[in-house]
């Protein structure tokens, strides 16, 4: 079993609280393992009390400490995440992506079509599974989507067609029992 380490701590409870609800989680658990050393700072915990109480991990939490103890409560409230990579499509080539999913006259059969003309048109090698996700979230498209009408479809035709045709009656609305007169 460890051992206690007996350590000061500089801020009060208070400003600890206010630390942690200004911060994202992962930084608020920190200072959940930093309020619980303030509370016992006259006889310590050891890291597998700090752990128990805290729900957090016990080599964690002998981290935290340590990096408590060598660069104050600054050390604990930076983190070195970066955060998401960067796009590997362009601003420029979202454009012609969106022009050529909306384009009736010539249009993409496939994700894997889709890929071979990227990589064609575009000089972009990009995965299946990366540019499905990428084409998903951005434009809503779906590997199969059946088509409102033909793409050879003689428009001239269609406006005639509609000129001519007589318009359809509309149904009767149908009779309740209560409606009914005897």
């Amino acid at each position: 079993m460890s051992n206690p380490i007996i350590f000061p701590i500089r801020e009060s409870e208070h400003e600890i609280k206010n630390h942690m609800k200004n911060n994202i989680p992962m930084i608020a658990l920190r200072l959940r393992v930093l309020l619980e050393c303030k509370k016992h700072e006259k006889t310590g915990l050891s890291k597998r009390d700090l752990a128990d109480a805290t729900g957090a991990d016990h080599n964690s939490v002998t981290k935290w400490r340590t990096m408590y103890r060598e660069g104050g409560i600054e050390a604990l409230l930076t983190h070195n995440k970066k955060g998401f990579r960067p796009s590997i499509i362009t601003p420029e080539q979202k454009e012609a992506i969106q022009k050529k999913l909306e384009d009736a006259e010539n249009p993409v059969r496939g994700f894997k079509e889709l890929q071979d003309w990227v990589e064609k048109e575009l000089k972009n090698k990009v995965g299946y599974s990366t540019l499905w996700a990428y084409v998903k979230k951005n434009f809503g498209a779906k590997v199969k989507v059946a088509r409102k009408s033909h793409i050879r479809k003689d428009k001239l035709a269609v406006e005639a067609f509609k000129k001519t045709s007589v318009p359809s009656a509309k149904p009767l609305p149908m009779k309740k029992k209560n409606d009914i007169k005897k």
